[in-house]
């Protein structure tokens, strides 16, 4: 009889920790994204991004695996992930985790540098101390429910910036040239028409280049692939899609996926949970 009123209790606990889960969205602007997330276990599968994720732990142990080591971060600290770059994520703890993240672009944090043709910062530690960039992030990060101001924005995606480029010891790989007149026209191409397949032989004749060649600059200069970027703005385009209610069942097509299974397979692989687990976290906090 005791053992039946624990393992109650523990469906009881179970049941009030999955209630408290939650992701907050702040309204969206031009290369940023911001959200709180608060949640117990190991959350995200392996997944990569196409942005800076920049986050501050708020409370809890923030663990994930990063350029093929474990890492953990603690309130006050600040994690630097880099485009492209395989990582999990979980509470470290089963008090469970709270954090916000801020989401750049590459071509938003370039315009942020001294010189844009300068190569994009790479900072080797994923989880620094830094007191003077926590105070930038926890003012970009401290009002979700509303919009940014753009003043507000541009002054701290130029002090981000700084900040990075002094923690920095050695810059993204890039070639010697890196176009970038061309990429910034492919880029844009490829959002105009991120909900159809896009072919080599266009983007070849948008930016009057080899493919390959093409495909080395425009990593060079947004930090991913035209592919990445390409699904990751029919990604974005699902999430707004979700967070307004909209079924998922019709998703997938509105978004240029070839099928459902297409779309819950990238899900998956940039966010790290199942589109219906995403859309059930922001629908909780709305509740």
């Amino acid at each position: 009889m005791k053992e039946a009123i624990e393992q109650a209790d523990d469906r009881g606990i179970e049941r009030l920790c999955k209630k408290r889960e939650r992701f907050v969205a702040a309204p969206t602007g031009p290369g940023i994204e911001r959200i709180e997330a608060l949640f117990y276990g190991n959350m995200f599968t392996p997944h990569r991004h196409d942005t800076y994720a920049l986050g501050i732990t708020l409370q809890g142990v923030q663990t994930f695996n990063y350029r093929g080591e474990f890492r953990a971060s603690n309130p006050g600290n600040i994690i630097i992930l880099h485009p492209d770059e395989l990582h999990d994520g979980g509470a470290g703890t089963e008090d469970g985790l709270q954090y916000r993240m801020l989401y750049l672009e590459p071509a938003l944090l370039r315009s942020g540098l001294d010189h844009e043709a300068d190569p994009l910062p790479f900072v080797g530690e994923p989880v620094i101390q830094d007191p003077v960039l926590w105070s930038i992030m926890a003012s970009a990060l401290g009002e979700l429910e509303s919009d940014m101001d753009p003043l507000l924005r541009d002054q701290f995606v130029s002090d981000i910036a700084r900040r990075l480029s002094l923690h920095a010891k050695a810059p993204l790989k890039r070639p010697r040239f890196t176009a970038s007149q061309s990429m910034d026209q492919v880029r844009a191409f490829l959002e105009d028409n991120f909900d159809r397949p896009v072919q080599s032989d266009e983007l070849e004749q948008v930016a009057g280049m080899d493919r390959f060649r093409l495909i080395r600059h425009f990593r060079a200069r947004f930090g991913t692939t035209p592919y990445r970027y390409l699904m990751m703005r029919r990604l974005q385009k699902a999430r707004a899609l979700m967070m307004v209610g909209q079924p998922l069942a019709g998703i997938a097509a509105e978004t240029g996926f070839a099928d459902q299974s297409h779309f819950n397979r990238h899900f998956r692989q940039t966010y790290g949970v199942s589109p219906g687990r995403w859309a059930e976290l922001f629908a909780r906090n709305n509740l």
